[in-house]
């Protein structure tokens, strides 16, 4: 009776499999909506090892209650890492790896909060634990049986098999850019691996390539976005390329260092970006440039936000503007500050610690050009270590919370009022003969659950509600929020004015992310048309704006790394435009959108990494390899965008 007992017991195996494919299956559908955004029969063969692993531990002892409460612990450890993917990359829309650690604070912000976001993901949550709860419950009925020697052997042959049979599985297709066998062994992107092979081997890939590194190659190629695609008679030949007098082939004459030198040719080869009719036609303004804290295109409405849309439908109006959501916070402010592509945490951490050096900085350039320079940030000066970039970044008058803001305005509310910050500020700085003020803004930070969650919301609420406007109560809270960054751009012309100022003064902003606190379907009550969540939840506004002049129109793509490149060009500021990896959106290179998962928007059209699908513009063909140029051009970008950092490649270029 005991023998038949034992016969029908349920093999740990298959329990094994069954868990981890509802898990992997689940986590698609409850971050993605879709299953189809990975490769199945990759991440099937995959599972099929991790199975066969749990099941070895399984049984790997000779007390069965041993082996039952090291499979429950294993099973608990998997279980609770789907449930935090899910819960960070809901909210804060990146995938958490090893790397995400090295900006431990930025997850540590969202700790305060981190009971809330559990309990609003609690069914998802509650759905990811279904595979233990039943362990635990039907645990009598499972085989945890000690396996002698033998049996061991057998299965941890079948183990290897198993793994062998997963490595010839990424052969099956190497052309696509994105292919499971160039994810594996080639390209390195948390976000793709988690969507071709699933969490538990993006897990493992993950930690082998933290412990013993890994390096993408930079591959030759076309690019369709440069100067010389365009036909001999269109371009402009009176004008030059912003460029410096850079003597590369000396240094890559020099240089012993095979990456370094790989780097060198890689901008020799880049012939940068052309001046045009506006190149210097703010030459000499003062410049006030803002990074707003979740600022995006659907907080601009006329009837509470006045100055926003104002400022953003006059002056240059960039159209197609992006700012892809890369690392929350700080990942945006590097892309708007350094014309870099914020590659990873560890290109983030890097930047953080403030030793890389920025000679092409936007305070040293506008320094170099006999500005004075300020920063002001109305929350901790040093929360994601501002006080130390900001100074590789040339600002050595830099004022926050905790560095002497906090004596002129309130920092014991959150979020803080930008309108405060402005109006304790703006004396320090109008009256100097040129000036250029950094502002990274912190009254549209969320919460968004309601009004009393949010001061600078429940301070606007009552102007909200009279407004007319009727969204619900999340979206409701996120715009009253926004309401202050508006009141502050008022009252900053309103200065600029009164000083005699204003037309000498060039107002620039762009967001840092947009609200990712807020679901899809919040954002699309806002929205003008219905947004996807890889690449238009992005699309958003890039202010450049002088009262002074006729507004421009630019339809061409643009995104936060091309900030920089467009503000020095139009400011005529001297500097070398090949050494960023954003370009002038005003020059006649073609744009470009990278985001965070390797997607893209030029101006010939889309691509979806995930989905290996692009839609192209109304009316526009593309040639046969456009797409596959294009990749590479963007991996190409990315990848540079790494090595500058780790590297500390401007060191070596600007002695």
């Amino acid at each position: 009776m005991e023998n038949k007992k034992k016969e029908n017991k349920i093999s740990l195996l298959l329990c094994s499999f069954i868990s981890i494919f509802y898990l992997e299956i689940l986590y698609k559908i409850l971050v993605h909506n879709n299953i189809f955004k990975l490769s199945l029969i990759n991440m099937l063969l995959f599972l099929v090892f991790f199975s066969l692993i749990l099941a070895f531990i399984g049984h790997l002892f000779k007390n069965h209650q041993v082996n039952k409460i090291t499979y429950i612990v294993l099973l608990s450890i998997i279980s609770i890492w789907f449930s935090a993917q899910y819960v960070v990359k809901n909210y804060f829309d990146f995938y958490l790896s090893l790397s995400s650690f090295q900006i431990a604070d930025q997850l540590g912000d969202f700790a305060s909060k981190t009971v809330m976001e559990i309990l609003r993901r609690l069914p998802g949550i509650i759905l990811i634990f279904i595979p233990l709860i039943l362990t635990i419950i039907f645990n009598k009925k499972i085989n945890f049986k000690y396996q002698n020697g033998k049996d061991k052997l057998k299965l941890f042959i079948i183990i290897l098999v198993s793994y062998g049979i997963n490595l010839i599985g990424l052969n099956i297709s190497k052309k696509d850019t994105y292919s499971p066998y160039n994810l594996y062994y080639k390209i390195n992107d948390v976000s793709l691996n988690a969507e071709s092979f699933g969490l538990l081997e993006t897990f493992c890939i993950d930690t082998k390539r933290a412990i013993f590194g890994f390096d993408e190659e930079l591959i030759n190629v076309d690019n369709p976005l440069t100067d010389d695609n365009n036909e001999e008679e269109e371009k402009p030949k009176e004008y030059t390329y912003n460029n410096l007098d850079i003597d590369f082939d000396s240094l890559i004459a020099s240089e012993t260092n095979s990456k370094i030198k790989s780097m060198h040719e890689y901008f020799k080869n880049d012939t940068g970006t052309l001046q045009n009719e506006y190149t210097g036609f703010f030459k000499d303004k003062n410049l006030i440039l803002f990074m707003a804290e979740s600022f995006n295109e659907v907080a601009v409405k006329k009837e509470i936000t006045p100055t926003l849309y104002k400022l953003v439908n006059s002056g240059f109006v960039f159209e197609d503007f992006y700012t892809p959501t890369i690392f929350s916070t700080i990942g945006g402010e590097f892309q708007e500050l350094t014309g870099l592509y914020a590659a990873g945490t560890d290109i983030l951490s890097k930047f953080r610690s403030g030793n890389i050096a920025f000679p092409q900085g936007v305070s040293t350039k506008f320094l170099e050009a006999g500005y004075t320079t300020y920063a002001y940030h109305n929350n901790s000066a040093y929360f994601q270590d501002r006080n130390k970039y900001l100074k590789s970044l040339g600002f050595t008058n830099f004022k926050a919370c905790s560095t002497g803001l906090e004596k002129v305005i309130n920092c014991n509310i959150w979020p803080r009022s930008d309108l405060e910050m402005i109006n304790a500020t703006v004396d320090e700085y109008i009256n100097d003969d040129k000036f250029m003020v950094f502002y990274a803004s912190n009254s549209g930070h969320s919460n968004y659950d309601g009004f009393n969650s949010n001061q600078m919301a429940k301070k606007n609420k009552e102007e909200y509600l009279a407004s007319g406007l009727n969204y619900s109560e999340r979206p409701a809270t996120y715009l009253a929020a926004q309401m202050e960054l508006d009141k502050a751009l008022e009252s900053l012309i309103k200065h600029l004015e009164e000083a005699g100022k204003l037309e000498d003064t060039v107002i620039a902003l762009v967001g840092d992310h947009y609200p990712y606190d807020l679901h899809m379907n919040e954002i699309n009550e806002m929205a003008d048309y219905t947004k996807d969540d890889i690449v238009e939840v992005n699309h958003s506004n890039f202010i450049l704006w002088n009262s002074n002049m006729e507004t421009v129109n630019v339809s061409k793509v643009g995104s936060q790394i091309d900030v920089i490149p467009t503000i020095y060009n139009v400011f005529g500021i001297n500097y070398d435009s090949r050494l960023f990896i954003g370009k002038d959106i005003l020059s006649t290179e073609g744009g470009l959108a990278m985001f965070g998962n390797k997607s893209w928007v030029s101006d010939k059209g889309t691509y979806f990494t995930s989905e290996k699908k692009f839609v192209p513009k109304e009316g526009v063909e593309v040639e046969d390899d456009y797409v596959k140029k294009m990749n590479q051009i963007v991996l190409n970008k990315i990848n540079m965008s790494r090595f500058i950092i780790e590297n500390n490649y401007y060191s070596k270029v600007f002695k």
